[in-house]
């Protein structure tokens, strides 16, 4: 049991430098001096979470973490709680360390390995690290506890066992990247996720429960923070604020847990069906009622916290849809679904239904992406200014706003770059944006450098060609002045048009990093119209302005506005077949999956002929940012 009047423990919320293990223990030393009995540090507080290969190099003994961690600050008698990758013999693990004070320095009392390592969608832990085999309870000073690394928690047979093995506490540190802004969530999807499991777990068993979540960013990864402490009724006692490197405390009360398993309880009736259902378990094992499930393959749809057939928070598949029940509104793990059967009237169109599930809360969009700029240009990279074509459309304008918000406006230099073809009205708009910020300002024609080619060797150019010759001269010009400035490129493509294919290669792309590149071009819209884009800049055709009055629909053959929900739900896993039985039209979804499916190299890497055990990108594995 808890002991004493109360316990306070702090939820230490950090930004880990990726890989950087001196910058991190100088990082959770500094936090050590808190108000609190225990401070609870995230999954992989020492390294980041994204290390991929470098774990191995990043993972430190036991005692090697004591020694990294030096004695206890003066003045600070609080136990640790330290999420770390960790190596012996066997191997590299995805552990969490409970640490108390000692005379000279901290003495470990119990390591927790990760048991459940998520190796799907956006994750490959199974690659890396090799999962814990046990989960128990342990005896601190402050009575018993138990604790958990994120995926673990996810899982209610581990909850279960630490409660039943006597534990009041369950400490659990995450690295949850952030997913789901739909609208009205006030927090990303995933936080909503984890949400409903900490408090399930928490007035199942009469216990608290505590989630110190990962903050900052990792090669474009968010971790939105959001720690969060739950009481052994379920009810949530506190949660951190969203993006920022903090300390929560809470002060938990040991009778709650008397009072709570008194009127409820569950746990009690579990402690007496446990010996039936240990036996259930054991048959079901070796009769085969309940063989164990394969691993689901890579790149399969995903839920915000687990990947486990699900939509995102706040999507919900098209009306018709076979697997419409089977995901909750918060985005709850479902089976997953067939191929959906057609309803009993088909639609002509999508109408506005369709683009509900594309729908976004741009003011938390908005605070990610400027966490995003902030994060990946000053903290990752240790620039301090961006420079951005600016070409009067929505993508660059709403790419520029972010800039200046994240980094000031006289650290965002911003070019406009012409050629003779552009519109006019392409440069004017463009410069109302620039203005309106109040960034640094620059207009370099292009026409002169993409003539002098055109004219010297090529004069029967078709004009597709010279369009791309001018995007090629634009990012040409791009980097050069970032590298005069001392400024990184800005990006400013959107996920539409990536998807479809619909810009140049080497071009478009190229900058380092993109705010807007998980963002549909409906998405776009939606966040410049929050952040108060210029109306005419908004309203008007999209357009790459590479040929004079030739616009995106024109050569895409159909609106983004029809395009977005077809891609949407191609990327949840439907095909051909299934959307035009919902009605869509079949033209236009051959149109998405014809460019979807053909355009696949340009999204990635120039492609490598494999002659060796250690190639780049296949064996040897690092960050972008590590």
């Amino acid at each position: 049991m808890i002991q004493g009047g109360r316990l306070r423990v702090g939820l230490c919320q950090v930004k880990p430098r990726k890989g950087d293990l001196d910058a991190n223990v100088a990082l959770v030393r500094s936090l050590l001096r808190q108000d609190a009995e225990i401070l609870v540090f995230p999954e992989t507080a020492l390294t980041g979470y994204f290390v991929e290969g470098a774990a191995s190099e990043l993972a430190l003994t036991r005692d090697g973490l004591l020694r990294r961690l030096g004695s206890p600050p003066e003045g600070s008698g609080a136990d640790v709680v330290l999420g770390f990758y960790e190596k012996d013999t066997r191997g590299v693990y995805n552990s969490i360390a409970y640490l108390t004070p000692g005379p000279a320095r901290y003495e470990v009392v119990h390591v927790h390995r990760k048991v459940f390592l998520p190796t799907y969608g956006l994750f490959e832990e199974s690659r890396f690290v090799e999962p814990g085999r046990a989960v128990q309870a342990f005896d601190t000073r402050f009575g018993r506890i138990g604790m958990l690394v994120c995926e673990d928690l996810t899982h209610s047979l581990t909850a279960s066992i630490l409660a039943l093995g006597g534990a009041n506490l369950i400490l659990c540190g995450c690295a949850s990247p952030a997913r789901g802004f739909g609208p009205a969530l006030s927090r990303p999807g995933n936080l909503v996720t984890w949400d409903r499991i900490a408090a399930r777990a928490a007035s199942e068993h009469g216990i608290f429960v505590l989630l110190s979540q990962l903050a900052g960013s990792e090669g474009g990864k968010l971790f939105a923070g959001g720690s969060s402490a739950w009481g052994p009724d379920g009810r949530l006692l506190v949660r951190g604020p969203l993006f920022d490197q903090c300390v929560t405390t809470v002060d938990l009360d040991p009778d709650q847990v008397t009072r709570v398993r008194a009127e409820s309880p569950y746990l009690s009736d579990l402690t007496t069906a446990l010996p039936h259902l240990l036996r259930s378990l054991e048959r079901s094992w070796t009769d085969g009622e309940n063989p164990p499930a394969g691993r689901r393959e890579r790149g399969a749809r995903e839920s915000p916290v687990t990947g486990e057939g699900s939509a995102p928070d706040g999507d919900t598949p098209p009306r018709g849809s076979a697997d419409a029940e089977s995901v909750g509104a918060a985005g709850a793990p479902g089976p997953a679904a067939p191929a959906p059967a057609a309803p009993a009237v088909k639609r002509e169109r999508p109408d506005s239904e369709d683009l509900e599930a594309l729908a976004i809360d741009p003011e938390l969009v908005e605070t990610a992406l400027v966490e995003f700029i902030r994060e990946e240009v000053v903290r990752r990279r240790d620039f301090s200014r961006v420079a951005i074509g600016v070409s009067g459309g929505v993508d660059s304008a709403v790419s520029l706003i972010l800039a200046c918000k994240a980094l000031g406006p006289d650290n965002v230099f911003a070019f406009r770059l012409p050629y003779a073809t552009s519109s006019p009205d392409s440069l004017e708009h463009a410069h109302l944006v620039i203005s309106s910020v109040g960034a640094h300002e620059r207009t370099l024609s292009i026409t002169g450098a993409v003539d002098a080619y055109i004219h010297a060797h090529e004069p029967d150019v078709t004009p597709m060609r010279r369009g791309n010759v001018a995007a090629r001269q634009r990012s040409l010009i791009l980097f050069d002045q970032s590298a005069k400035l001392g400024a990184l490129p800005l990006g400013t493509g959107n996920k539409s048009e990536r998807l479809l294919g619909y810009y140049t290669w080497h071009a478009d792309d190229s900058p380092p990093i993109n705010p807007l590149g998980d963002l549909f071009k409906t998405q776009v819209w939606a966040l410049a119209r929050h952040l108060g884009v210029p109306s005419e800049i908004v309203e008007k055709p999209a357009s790459a302005d590479l040929i004079r009055g030739v616009h995106d629909e024109d050569e895409l053959g159909i609106s983004y506005h029809r395009a977005d929900p077809v891609l949407h739900w191609f990327l949840q896993g439907h095909d051909v077949e299934s959307l035009a039985a919902l009605g869509f039209r079949r033209d236009e979804v051959d149109t998405v999956w014809r460019r979807l499916s053909s355009t696949h190299w340009k999204r990635q890497l120039p492609t490598v002929a494999l002659l060796s055990d250690s190639a780049i990108g296949e064996w040897y594995l690092r960050p972008v940012d590590y």
